[in-house]
C-alpha cells in the first residue's frame, strides 16, 4: 500500500492558490497555518475567512464525501451554522479536501455557554431529531446500536479505582450508578435519530457572548442513540447545561440521565487510559472533561421511572423506580 503524502504549508498554499483569488498574485500566496486542535483531518486556517481540511486516508476521504452531502441535509433543520464548502476535490489521488468558510467564534474552551447559548443547544438537539433518518441513511450515514451502559459502568468502576490510587478521583462516586439503575437507563427501542457523535469542545463554535454559533466536523455522524450527543455536550460544557438544553428540546429524564452517565463513565475511562499510557490526549483537557461530566444536577436526585413504560423523550415520564441512588 502506498503511503499517503504528508501535507505541508507549501502543499496547502499551492492548492489554495488555485481555489482562491485572495493572495494568488502575491509571492508567497495566502497565509496558511495548521489548526492546533486535534482531529484526524489535517486542518489549516487559510487567511481569516477559510478553513481547509485534508483527508489523511481513503476511509477519511469516504467519510468526508458523505459529510459534504450530509451538511446540506441538516442545514435547514438547525438554528446554528453548519460549515459551507466553497471548493472540494482531491488533494492527492483518492484523498479529498474541502475548503470551508470559517464560522466566527471560539471553542467551548475559550468561551462559556450562556443561558441563551443553552437555547441554541436545545435547538441543535431538536433539529437533529427532525432530520429524516431515512434520508441520512441513503447518504451512507451508518446506523449504530446503543452502547451497553452496564458494560460501560463495569469498565468505569475499574478505571475509577485506578484514578483513586492516583488521587485523581473518588472511586466511591461510581456507586451512584448501580447495576439496576444502568438497566433502567438502557436505550429504548424506536428512539434512534441523527447523532453528530462528536460534540466535543472544539466542534462547538461559541461567540464571546456565550451563544453557540456553529457545529463543525460531521464526519462521525450516525443514526443512533441521542444520549450520545447529550453526553458530548455534558463533556464539553458541563452536565447541568447539557441536561437543561436536552430538556428544553423535549427529551425526558431517561435519555438525559443516560447521556449524563455515558459522559461520566467515558471521562473516567479516558483519564485512566491516559495515566496508563494508552491515550495521548492532554491531561488538562481530560481533567476538565471529567469535572464537566461530574457536575451535579438536580434531575438525578428526583427522577423516578415507571416499570411498565419506556421513556420516548416525553418529559412527563416519571414513576415508581428511582433511576440513581444518592
Amino acid at each position: 500500500m502506498t503511503q499517503a503524502p504528508t501535507p505541508t504549508a507549501d502543499t496547502v498554499r499551492r492548492l489554495v492558490r488555485t481555489l482562491l483569488k485572495e493572495g494568488a498574485d502575491t509571492a508567497h500566496g495566502p497565509d496558511v497555518r495548521p489548526v492546533a486542535e486535534g482531529g484526524e483531518h489535517s486542518t489549516w486556517w487559510v487567511g481569516s475567512r477559510h478553513v481547509l481540511r485534508l483527508a489523511p486516508d481513503r476511509d477519511a476521504a469516504a467519510r468526508q464525501r458523505r459529510e459534504l452531502r450530509l451538511r446540506e441535509l441538516v442545514r435547514p433543520h438547525l438554528p446554528v451554522a453548519v460549515p459551507a464548502s466553497v471548493a472540494h476535490g482531491e488533494w492527492a489521488p483518492g484523498l479529498t479536501y474541502t475548503l470551508d468558510t470559517r464560522i466566527t467564534g471560539g471553542t467551548t474552551g475559550g468561551h462559556d455557554v450562556s443561558a441563551v447559548g443553552e437555547d441554541d443547544l436545545a435547538g441543535l438537539f431538536t433539529g437533529l431529531r427532525e432530520v429524516p433518518a431515512r434520508q441520512a441513511r441513503t447518504l451512507g450515514v451508518p446506523r449504530t446500536a446503543p452502547r451497553s451502559l452496564e458494560a460501560l459502568r463495569r469498565m468505569a468502576v475499574h478505571a475509577a479505582a485506578r484514578l483513586g490510587a492516583a488521587d485523581e478521583f473518588d472511586p466511591g462516586r461510581m456507586a451512584q450508578l448501580t447495576a439496576p439503575a444502568a438497566a433502567q437507563l438502557a436505550a429504548q427501542p424506536g428512539t434512534a435519530v441523527l447523532v453528530h457523535h462528536d460534540l466535543k469542545g472544539e466542534h462547538l463554535v461559541v461567540s464571546a457572548d456565550g451563544r453557540v454559533r456553529g457545529v463543525l466536523d460531521w464526519t462521525d455522524a450516525v443514526v443512533g442513540d441521542p444520549a450520545e450527543d447529550i453526553a458530548g455536550v455534558a463533556v464539553a460544557v458541563g452536565s447541568p447545561a447539557a441536561v437543561r438544553a436536552a430538556t428544553l428540546a423535549g427529551y425526558g429524564a431517561r435519555p438525559c440521565l443516560r447521556g449524563l452517565w455515558l459522559a461520566r463513565c467515558d471521562t473516567v475511562i479516558r483519564l485512566a487510559a491516559r495515566l496508563d499510557g494508552r491515550d495521548d490526549s492532554p491531561l488538562p483537557l481530560l481533567r476538565s472533561q471529567l469535572r464537566h461530566a461530574w457536575e451535579a444536577i438536580l434531575l438525578e436526585r428526583v427522577t423516578e421511572f415507571r416499570d411498565d413504560t419506556g421513556d420516548t423523550g416525553d418529559t412527563r415520564d416519571t414513576g415508581a423506580r428511582r433511576a440513581t441512588e444518592e
